[in-house]
């Protein structure tokens, strides 16, 4: 009885389900050691200075062409980052400016009911020359993103509405195929001002919209095949679900980065925790793989990959802003 047992049970089919796990797992092992094998290289890629800031995230201390350029291809899952889009506000001599407090092409509100406003970049006085240059730096950036990243992955790019057309199209004209765009939906400081130095004559008048959005470019490299099996071969092709009932949606409400984290990561253009670990989450549709973000600043996306658990990289050029990020991260990445 007990062997004629032994001899049923060991002889019982395997079901379709319990292949199909077998099948997953095959593909998914293979898969995750491929990537632990990429990011040992990667995050070693180069001669500058970096920081290793975690098991999972690495911040380098160089400009990012530079750094793409010398970096494997097809060794990155995804792009994540907030560019200095607006390109002649961080020339040093604008950059300088920033730092003293003294303008430029910044900028400086003053303070309103005791609180410190952030400073600005004017984009308006951009000069068609400035353009062109913007779209000349983004096309390279383009170029090198599709190297380095794998087949189906994505990419997430900060814009502003003035802005976002040209950037928006030097990737597509790269090769990238636009997917939609994530709108934040914030209250900011740009727009709705009275014509300067004329507000009482013309108080009824505003010089341009009040802005309370902001564009995120979504872009795919493509692939062939067929979704599911790019998934299978590099872990990329979608985006991550926030749950099994409910998709990545393309509208975020989400307030300015606030005291706490301004206190930890006092960078101009810092981007909130609460908004970057959502877009960052849903650039890895299988939550592996590895993140890059080519102008990391503040560390912003540094911190939301390690409060997801993935793998990241950054690199930032200016030293000043690389020492903040990395000082800023545990912070960032622990709120």
């Amino acid at each position: 009885m007990g062997s004629g047992s032994a001899i049923a049970r060991k002889a019982a089919p395997v079901t379709d389900r319990e292949e199909t796990a077998i099948r997953e797992g095959a593909w998914l092992e293979e898969l995750c050691a491929r990537n632990s094998g990429i990011w040992k290289n990667l995050r070693q890629c180069g001669g500058q200075k970096r920081a290793h800031l975690s098991e999972r995230v690495t911040s380098v201390h160089a400009d990012a062409l530079q750094w793409m350029r010398d970096a494997p291809g097809s060794s990155v899952h995804a792009v994540v980052t907030d560019p200095p889009y607006g390109l002649i506000e961080y020339q040093e001599k604008n950059h300088s400016k920033l730092k003293a407090g003294k303008g430029g092409v910044w900028r400086l509100p003053p303070s309103w009911d005791g609180a410190k406003r952030q400073p600005l970049p004017r984009f308006t006085v951009l000069t068609g020359s400035d353009h062109n240059a913007l779209a000349a730096f983004f096309g390279e950036l383009a170029e090198e993103t599709m190297r380095t990243l794998v087949p189906g992955g994505h990419v997430f790019i900060a814009s502003n509405p003035l802005l976002s057309t040209v950037v928006f199209h030097v990737f597509q004209k790269a090769g990238f195929e636009k997917r939609g765009e994530v709108i934040r939906l914030v209250q900011t400081l740009r727009g709705g001002d009275r014509p300067k130095g004329s507000e009482h004559e013309f108080s009824g008048v505003t010089v341009m919209p009040r802005s309370g959005w902001e564009p995120w470019g979504v872009f795919r490299k493509r692939f062939t095949g067929t979704v599911a099996g790019n998934l299978r071969k590099w872990g990329t092709g979608g985006l991550r679900r926030v749950s099994e009932n409910e998709p990545f949606r393309d509208v975020i409400m989400c307030s300015p980065t606030r005291g706490p984290e301004r206190k930890i990561a006092p960078h101009p253009s810092l981007k909130p925790q609460r908004f970057m670990r959502q877009i960052v989450r849903a650039a890895l549709p299988l939550g592996e793989g590895i993140v890059c973000d080519p102008f990391s600043g503040g560390a912003s996306t540094l911190a939301a990959a390690e409060s997801a658990g993935y793998m990241a990289i950054g690199t930032e050029r200016d030293p000043d802003y690389f020492a903040l990020g990395c000082a800023a991260f545990p912070g960032l990445s622990g709120l």
